[in-house]
Formats: structure tokens, sequence, C-alpha cells
């Protein structure tokens, strides 16, 4: 998956989808590491506030935890949002 400049979608909420498709397909299992900001940056070509904020978009609708000074990890499969996404 790629991001498109064209999409209305911000680029920010396309990084996030990227990720979670990757948990939803299983790429991604609980506490796995998902890609760091800087990972994101060199495959995406994004700046870095971009992916930190879909770090936080991800954090917030619960499916990542952050660990000070280790990282974003999956969160349990309970804790994974329901519904439309």
């Amino acid at each position: 998956m790629t991001v498109d400049r064209f999409d209305p979608t911000p680029i920010y909420r396309q990084l996030a989808d990227i990720v979670i498709a990757m948990i939803r397909a299983g790429e991604l299992e609980p506490r796995d590491p998902i890609p760091s900001e800087a990972q994101m940056v060199r495959e995406h070509g994004v700046a870095r506030d971009t992916a930190r904020a879909a770090v936080a978009y991800l954090r917030e609708e619960g499916w990542v935890f952050t660990l000070p000074q280790r990282g974003t990890y999956v969160s349990p499969r309970g804790k994974w949002p329901t519904g439309g996404r």
C-alpha cells in the first residue's frame, strides 16, 4: 500500500490505514512493534510530523500502545476498535 497524495483523505490517516491493514491481515500481531516514524518517513516519503500524527491517531483509536523509550506496539485484540474502522 502506498500514500496517494491526490486522495482527499489526510496523509496521516492514509498511513494509519496502512498500519491497520497490516494488523488486520495478520502481518502485525498483538505486541509486535509497528514501523517506526523513521521507517514511515523513509518508506512513504512523508514528513516526520505526519508519521507522528498517524501513530497518535492509531493510539487514540486503540490499535497500538506506546512504551516510552521502547517503541509502539500493536494492542491486544480486545482493545481494537469495533465497527467501521
